[in-house]
């Protein structure tokens, strides 16, 4: 699982044709995250506690059914990727997937439970950590290797576009949690430096596996999350954590300028997003919503209810909540972030100018079952 403001994923910038043992493939993705880019990995992790199995969780996507994506509809990841043309690179657990459809796709490997460091999250039981991810990307990058040489697969990696966005569950499911050792072994600055040593050594390992164009990105108001306020006496926002996510951003920043700078031939960008969270958080009615600090799904007036179960009970009209559940962001929450990061960032479709326009909704916006609402 993960928080809202957490990492906010980007998408690339431009979709290139690349000639790969005949293939024309088209510009793709691979992205490393947690749940906020989770797209069905945990589902096939059977032991893994973090899950979005099971209603209400999907009702706003597709056919309404549970996906994998912790949401009631679209990740920023697919937001920003439809808007920008780019296919959405499928679940690395899919059991369709192929070496045709990571050519064609990429492929997400994020994980619910996810961190950067491989003890965050262990009580989820399964989950892939950043170091895992990895892992698994080398085998991907040997399957495709195998199927095209290593010359052309070399050219095709290289030429694929690369999104990083961990980070919250580091502080949220470690070292905030005294069950953790890290809580007591670190304080706040030392805990930040230990993740930027874990984070460096981890985007060198991508570097050296062909990642040369890589956009990691930062921590929102990770205090402000429902979770997290209806912890804390007063209901408000927990400051030390959005302190943290501001420290964890800044020493980010800088790690991406260094290595930039020292990597060969590597574009490492820094994505920070948290103005704009925080924004929205704090000034919900100015963005359309009308609720920032509780979930629309929760188990009645029981909270934290940590997951949406079918006998939650749904706020009346989804579009103006801020937060789904106690961690994670509404799909309307998710299309204004993403439009916004894409003014900000100003990504673009090919040859054309930048992309301001709202993605478009889930072509079928379930209704709302007959709950009550907040």
């Amino acid at each position: 699982m993960n928080n809202f403001p957490v990492v906010l994923l980007t998408i690339v910038i431009t979709v290139l044709g690349i000639a790969v043992d005949g293939y024309n493939c088209k510009m793709v993705q691979f992205i490393f995250g947690d749940s906020l880019s989770d797209v069905g990995n945990n589902k096939y992790l059977s032991k893994s506690l973090a899950q979005a199995s099971l209603p209400w969780y999907g009702i706003d996507f597709g056919n309404g059914l549970p996906n994998g994506r912790f949401s009631n509809g679209r990740t920023v990841a697919d937001i920003i990727g439809d808007s920008m043309g780019l296919p959405r690179p499928p679940a690395f657990l899919d059991p369709s997937l192929t070496e045709d459809i990571i050519m064609e796709n990429g492929v997400n490997y994020a994980s619910g439970g996810g961190g950067i460091l491989n003890e965050t999250g262990s009580y989820f039981i399964q989950r892939f950590s950043l170091y895992k991810q990895i892992e698994l990307f080398k085998g991907t990058k040997e399957l495709i290797k195998s199927r095209v040489g290593p010359e052309e697969a070399e050219k095709f990696f290289q030429g694929s576009r690369y999104v990083v966005a961990l980070g919250s569950n580091d502080f949220i499911n470690n070292y905030l949690m005294p069950v953790y050792s890290d809580s007591w072994t670190y304080n706040d600055e030392s805990f930040i430096d230990y993740l930027m040593e874990t984070l460096e050594a981890q985007l060198k390992l991508l570097h050296k596996l062909g990642a040369r164009q890589l956009m990691v990105f930062g921590l929102g108001p990770m205090g402000c999350i429902p979770l997290q306020r209806v912890l804390s006496t007063s209901g408000d926002c927990q400051d030390r954590a959005n302190k943290l996510a501001l420290s964890f951003n800044q020493a980010s920043t800088n790690l991406l300028q260094d290595l930039s700078t020292k990597l060969p031939n590597a574009s490492f960008r820094f994505g920070d997003a948290y103005d704009v969270v925080d924004d929205v958080i704090r000034n919900p009615y100015k963005y359309g919503f009308n609720n920032s600090d509780a979930p629309c799904c929760s188990f009645y007036n029981i909270r934290p209810a940590l997951t949406c179960i079918p006998a939650s009970s749904l706020c009346g009209d989804r579009s103006k909540y801020v937060f789904w559940d106690e961690y994670h962001p509404s799909d309307k929450a998710n299309e204004l972030i993403a439009n916004e990061l894409i003014k900000k960032f100003r990504f673009t479709r090919a040859g054309q100018p930048n992309i301001n326009a709202p993605s478009p909704a889930p072509a079928a916006i379930a209704p709302s079952p007959d709950q009550e609402d907040y």
